[in-house]
């Protein structure tokens, strides 16, 4: 989970099994279903997993659902109720619909990133996380 990303929203539901990453400051709204893996379509008792990334700035809206193996690139908007069942690594676009697609390109010209005053990874302020990070995880 990246610095000051918000995914802790009522009604979500992650599903990890194949591995999620969310950029920094990331945000779902209410009931987003990360599901990062699925059923065997031959045999249910087995699941097909494949990691889900979401880039940097990213805002997924309510209802909309993410399916194993996705990739989302940075500043990818998902409208609500959107079934998200490819990848758009490019990312800097709005998606719609059940598949989504592209309905808008965003001009990365006129994208201005932002940063919190204080910047957080979960609720350990980031200068404290990353001494953390560097003194258990030898980085």
């Amino acid at each position: 989970m990246g610095c000051n990303a918000s995914i802790a929203r009522p009604g979500c539901y992650i599903q990890g099994a194949g591995t999620v990453h969310f950029g920094d400051y990331v945000q779902l709204a209410p009931n987003v279903g990360i599901l990062s893996a699925n059923h065997d379509l031959y045999d249910q008792r087995k699941y097909n997993a494949a990691p889900i990334v979401v880039g940097d700035y990213s805002w997924i809206g309510m209802n909309s659902i993410v399916t194993a193996g996705v990739v989302l690139g940075p500043r990818t908007i998902v409208a609500a109720g959107a079934v998200v069942t490819k990848s758009f690594p490019d990312g800097f676009c709005i998606l719609a619909g059940v598949p989504a697609k592209v309905v808008k390109y965003l001009d990365k010209e006129c994208f201005q990133p932002w940063h919190l005053e204080n910047e957080y990874y979960g609720y350990i302020p980031k200068e404290k996380f990353e001494s953390v990070r560097t003194k258990y995880l030898d980085i």
